[in-house]
């Protein structure tokens, strides 16, 4: 509006508003100074008090425009411009009113308020340097022992890290000589355990700390007696013990010995150049001292258990061997008993079936009538092939527990397949079709009838595996101066999860098994110096390889 024009000849930012808060005019240092102005609500909210009127309730009240409209009376205030997210402006704010208009006049205070704070932070800040002026004052008085105090500290520290981070003693006492040597300005540092009759020195740090490992050393009987009473020695010396070569100049020699509770474990021992008084350090040292003893009773205590426990897992190891021999044994042993005992019972009516089908035989001979003669031969025939497959089976059993053959022999195992596949053939006849791949095999030493179980062992497994027919593959080949045997099934497979545990005792996932089976042909294959592995994929079938040295040294 002209009428207000006047205004632009301010340098102060001018806003004229109605009483309904209508924008009626803003002159030109307000937009100079308020360039992202874009309506006066988003404007009226980016002012705020610097100091919030004790009086306001509610939180439009902390608006300083919102007052302005409130009362009836001019109005002033020391406000805030949030111009950007990291910036503020300040004014202050006077306020007008004339008839019906309200008339907003900004005077940039931002220069003062800095300068205020600024000269706030040197006040402070001087402040602050005369306290520290004076600590420091007081620091330097202190400063030798304080500096001294901190090299100990430190040192102890860091030697508990080093019997907190392991339990090995070779690590901390390395560790250990390595810090020693060098908060002391030792050029050698070295740990010797107590033998007998002297100390033999176990770790070296430092120039030609080779030289001394596993070195005999002795002390002189005077040092010897401190060192047994647990005190820790410094002096100035020329040889370093009673069997080393005279140094050129005296050094300086610190013993501290090494203990826990009353059991004695050697000596650490620090030769350096610096001639200097270490009689305020004994309190370090005697600390040092008894941490480096517990580390090395815990780190022996521990690896005296870590000896025992691998004792009593290759015992425990050894007791399920011996208990999966046993089983296995027993088994065997049983299945022997059984057979002979189903041999011997078989055989009387065996040989009356059998003399008596000869005898037939002859008989049919004198019928005149040709068509039952004919009748009785074929019923002749058919008994023969019975008599024929029961020889066969109990022979095949005899052979398959041979409980007398306990040493190595040498065998076909072509014909061990055939053997198990013989007795096991009410399993495989109804589910699966053999398939046989058989190479020309030398013989080779071994214990058929432990091999025959493992056969039986995988055979049998294939054919739970497969759910109503499917094809069991047999291949037999050297390769690699080994003895090979595949047997592949397209069963259901194994697990990814099941497969690393099928070797293992007791685990098997059938509901009425016992998981023997496999754990026992793992143990016969070890004792042939042999591997079995096993290659297999849920849903689509099992391999197992077992691979024989063919020279075996069982």
């Amino acid at each position: 509006m002209e009428k207000f024009c006047f205004f632009n000849k301010f340098k102060e930012p001018v806003i004229i508003t109605n009483q309904e808060k209508d924008v009626l005019f803003v002159n030109n240092a307000f937009k100079r100074t308020f360039q992202d102005y874009k309506d006066f609500k988003r404007f009226s909210h980016k002012l705020n008090f610097d100091f919030y009127p004790l009086e306001v309730e509610g939180a439009s009240d902390f608006l300083p425009i919102n007052q302005i409209f409130t009362t009836k009376e001019d109005f002033s205030a020391l406000v805030s411009y949030q111009k950007t997210a990291n910036e503020l402006m300040f004014f202050d704010l006077s306020s007008y009113r004339r008839f019906n208009y309200i008339i907003m006049v900004f005077s940039d205070v931002s220069a003062k308020m800095e300068l205020e704070s600024v000269k706030a932070e040197n006040e402070a800040l001087n402040k602050k340097y005369m306290e520290i002026s004076e600590e420091t004052d007081k620091l330097k008085k202190r400063s030798t022992s304080n500096q001294a105090h901190a090299v100990k500290m430190t040192l102890i520290n860091k030697i508990s890290n080093i019997i907190r981070e392991s339990i090995n003693t070779n690590n901390i006492l390395n560790s250990a000589l390595k810090e020693l040597a060098t908060v002391f300005g030792a050029f050698r540092a070295y740990y010797a355990s107590k033998q007998e009759s002297c100390y033999k020195i176990d770790f070296a740090y430092g120039k030609d700390n080779k030289l001394f490992i596993n070195k005999n050393i002795t002390f002189p009987n005077k040092i010897s007696t401190e060192i047994l009473n647990k005190n820790a020695i410094f002096s100035m010396v020329l040889k370093e013990f009673n069997e080393a070569e005279l140094f050129d100049s005296s050094l300086l020699r610190l013993i501290l010995p090494i203990y826990h509770l009353n059991s004695f474990f050697g000596v650490i021992v620090l030769i350096s150049k610096q001639k200097r008084d270490m009689s305020n350090e004994i309190d370090v040292l005697e600390s040092i001292s008894a941490q480096i003893g517990n580390a090395i009773a815990q780190a022996k205590l521990y690896e005296d258990n870590v000896k025992t426990v691998n004792e009593l897992q290759k015992t425990l190891k050894e007791l399920k061997d011996t208990q999966l021999q046993l089983i296995n044994s027993e088994k065997m042993a049983s299945l022997g008993q059984l057979v002979a005992g189903i041999a011997h019972e078989i055989n009387t009516p065996f040989a009356s079936i059998k003399s008596n089908n000869a005898i037939m035989k002859k008989l049919i001979q004198k019928i005149d009538s040709d068509e039952l003669k004919e009748t009785f031969n074929e019923l002749n025939a058919i008994d023969n092939e019975a008599v024929l497959r029961i020889n066969h089976l109990i022979t095949s059993l005899k052979k398959f527990v041979r409980l007398d053959e306990a040493e190595l022999q040498e065998a076909d195992i072509n014909k061990e397949l055939d053997l198990t596949l013989a007795l096991i053939h009410h399993e495989t006849k109804h589910k699966a079709e053999i398939k046989k791949h058989y190479s020309d095999l030398p013989l080779i030493k071994c214990y058929p009838n432990m091999l025959n179980q493992v056969f039986m062992n995988i055979l049998v497994n294939a054919c739970h595996a497969i759910e109503t027919k499917g094809i069991i593959d047999i291949t037999t080949e050297v390769k690699d101066n080994n003895l090979r045997v595949v047997i592949k099934d397209n069963g259901k497979g194994i697990k990814r999860e099941h497969i690393r545990k099928i070797f293992t005792e007791g685990f098997t996932t059938k509901s009425s098994g016992t998981g023997l089976g496999l754990a026992i042909s793992q143990k016969i294959i070890d004792k042939h110096n042999g591997e079995i592995h096993v290659d297999s994929e849920f849903g689509h079938g099992s391999c197992f390889t077992i691979s024989i040295p063919l020279l075996s040294k069982t």
